[in-house]
């Protein structure tokens, strides 16, 4: 098949898949709108906050996969770098902009996250994920991890591939980042960011 039409199906497959709001799901499953309670996000934290660890701790963790699943399958049939890039963008867009929330969503972490397991492996992704905790640890506040953290990934991403493309990949996830978080960062400014860790 040709590699641009595999591009575009692969794509929109990926964008589809980003855009499942397991957070919304979940909760709707418990007879709660998420988007109605504590931050209005669905991703895992205001799951958390809502639901409690361990229904954070799965749509966490069907967020990454929902991301991973699709890299892997397309990876096997796409060759060129820059393609599998776009691919790899793809669902988290669609977690950020779900064609299912009316491009409404997540703030792309548990995402974003998902290519990092992609990229990395298990092994150094825990390490990511340990260093998240750590930093989160110490914060108290996740919109400032988060928003510290995605800082390092390009750096990361340039020294596991040394690639132009994956660079650019990290570069791009810093804006999304920002942009998904432009709410807290203004609370931040403000004094007025709630601590998720007492």
């Amino acid at each position: 098949m040709d590699q641009y039409l595999l591009l575009i199906i692969f794509v929109l497959l990926g964008y589809l898949c980003g855009s499942i709001p397991f957070g919304y799901l979940i909760s709707k499953v418990k007879k709660i709108d998420i988007r109605k309670q504590g931050s209005g996000n669905i991703g895992a934290t205001n799951v958390s906050r809502v639901l409690g660890f361990r229904y954070a701790l799965l749509v966490g963790t069907l967020d990454v996969l929902k991301v991973l699943l699709p890299i892997y399958i397309a990876s096997q049939y796409i060759s060129n770098e820059w393609h599998l890039i776009f691919v790899i963008i793809s669902p988290v867009i669609g977690h950020v902009f779900s064609v299912w929330l009316n491009f409404k969503g997540g703030k792309a972490i548990s995402t974003i996250f998902g290519s990092i397991v992609y990229v990395f492996g298990l092994k150094y992704s825990i390490l990511f994920l340990i260093l998240w905790i750590i930093i989160l640890r110490t914060i108290k506040i996740m919109s400032l991890t988060n928003i510290l953290i995605i800082l390092l990934v390009p750096v990361l991403f340039w020294m596991k591939t040394q690639s132009v493309a994956y660079l650019t990949l990290g570069l791009f996830y810093i804006v999304i980042v920002y942009w998904a978080h432009r709410e807290n960062i203004k609370r931040l400014l403000n004094g007025t960011e709630k601590r998720i860790i007492k």
